[in-house]
């Protein structure tokens, strides 16, 4: 028997189904009801899905406005403190730039060391009067060098932010180096030739001819002259005027003088030229005379080199002073004939040894009256340096560059490359040494 269907009007009120079976029917089979209420599972994950949405709207919301109130998270070192090179850069040229900037804020301290050849030293540099770059003094970066470069920079919320770096700048195979003296800042004799003197040969004598410039206030004329390929000398038509300022110019650095080599000097040397002072000894009267501006202030008596061993004639000009030194005669070629160990006073006028200096061991007589030296000229002087002494008294009055001339000796005139024996050599001969010429 087929069950009928009983629709109870108004719909179900108690909960159930409004498809039921009469009474003492058989149980009809439910189909699923694709309305069904959800499990009570289902709904706490669903309700545990949008807690989480929700928190983390809340939580993304509210970091957002914390940055906002306190100005916003600071940046990366990097992006603060702006740094040229860049950190790790190698082979930076000489010409490369060295900046710190920031593009916010402004920099508190910036350090800049150099590590090379002449161990760590200091950059000088100026942070901008609105506090936001930093630059070198000098414009130019030293070769085969380590730089470490160390900033502070403060935002404007006050916040500290630092950074290191470091670079290394250009090596070259091959180094050229010009040795001078003396030393940058000097008071020197009108007789000073400028001279600089290459650890290695010049195949490219132009390019370091302009790389280096002498000059003086007030202006004359100074002309280049090389001695082969290692040496550059620099004099002017006559010695210089007493008050003369002198302006030396080494740009040398990255010029290539050869395959592989370069120059790596970039300075700027000051010497003062003092008053005018010549020491003219004349070997035949085993004098000295000294003039300074024109007059004779001192005669003193000498003794010039033997007749075996003569002094070189010609103008000679004082390259270095030692108050005590010692002479070997095996290093000029005199085997062991002498070795004094306290030489005092001693005046360096050639390459090759000729010294201006005290002698303690000669009798008294022989000042003056005999010439019994090596190809030197002594002066009468106690062991170790009196100040009375003649020695003593020229010794204190010269200075580097005084010239000291030689006549009337035996032997020939000192050649223009012994020494700064330049003065010796025709000015038309002079400026035919140079390679630009």
């Amino acid at each position: 028997m087929t069950g009928h269907q009983y629709h109870r009007p108004g719909g179900d009120t108690g909960g159930r189904s409004a498809d039921r079976a009469p009474a003492g029917a058989p149980a009809a089979r439910r189909a699923p009801c694709r309305t069904a209420t959800p499990r009570p599972s289902r709904l706490r994950r669903a309700a545990r899905a949008l807690l989480i949405a929700l928190t983390g709207a809340a939580t993304l919301t509210g970091c957002a406005d914390r940055d906002l109130f306190l100005g916003g998270a600071p940046p990366a070192p990097e992006e603060a403190i702006r740094i040229l090179p860049g950190d790790g850069a190698r082979g930076v040229r000489a010409n490369g730039r060295l900046e710190v900037r920031v593009p916010e804020g402004r920099l508190e301290r910036v350090e800049v060391n150099r590590a090379g050849g002449n161990g760590r030293q200091p950059v000088a540099g100026r942070i901008s009067r609105d506090g936001t770059i930093w630059r070198p003094v000098t414009d130019s970066l030293e070769l085969a060098s380590r730089y470490t470069v160390d900033a502070v920079a403060v935002d404007g919320a006050g916040r500290r932010t630092t950074r290191h770096t470091t670079f290394n700048t250009f090596a070259p195979p091959h180094r050229l180096i010009g040795f001078y003296s003396p030393e940058s800042g000097a008071t020197v004799g009108t007789g000073l030739i400028f001279s600089l003197v290459f650890n290695r040969p010049v195949l490219d004598r132009a390019a370091v001819e302009r790389a280096v410039t002498v000059s003086a206030r007030p202006a004359v004329e100074v002309a280049p002259h090389w001695f082969g390929h290692r040496r550059l000398d620099f004099r002017p038509r006559e010695r210089w005027r007493p008050g003369t300022r002198l302006t030396v110019q080494l740009r040398l650095r990255e010029v290539r003088t050869g395959p592989g080599a370069y120059g790596i000097q970039h300075k700027t040397l000051h010497y003062q030229v003092g008053r005018d002072q010549v020491s003219t000894v004349d070997a035949a009267r085993h004098t000295l005379t000294v003039r300074r501006d024109g007059k004779v202030v001192a005669t003193l008596p000498v003794t010039a080199g033997n007749a075996d061993n003569p002094t070189y004639n010609g103008m000679m000009v004082i390259l270095e002073r030692h108050a005590v030194t010692r002479m070997d005669g095996d290093t000029v070629g005199f085997g062991a004939e002498y070795d004094i160990p306290d030489v005092p006073h001693a005046m360096r006028l050639t390459r090759s040894g000729t010294f201006l200096h005290g002698n303690y061991w000669a009798r008294r007589e022989v000042f003056g009256g005999l010439n019994t030296s090596h190809g030197c000229v002594g002066l009468r002087d106690v062991r170790g340096g009196g100040p009375d002494t003649p020695a003593g008294w020229l010794y204190r009055n010269s200075i580097v560059g005084d010239t000291v001339e030689v006549r009337n000796s035996p032997d020939r005139t000192v050649a223009p490359d012994n020494g700064l024996g330049g003065w010796n050599m025709p000015w038309a001969a002079w400026r035919a040494g140079s390679a630009l010429h």
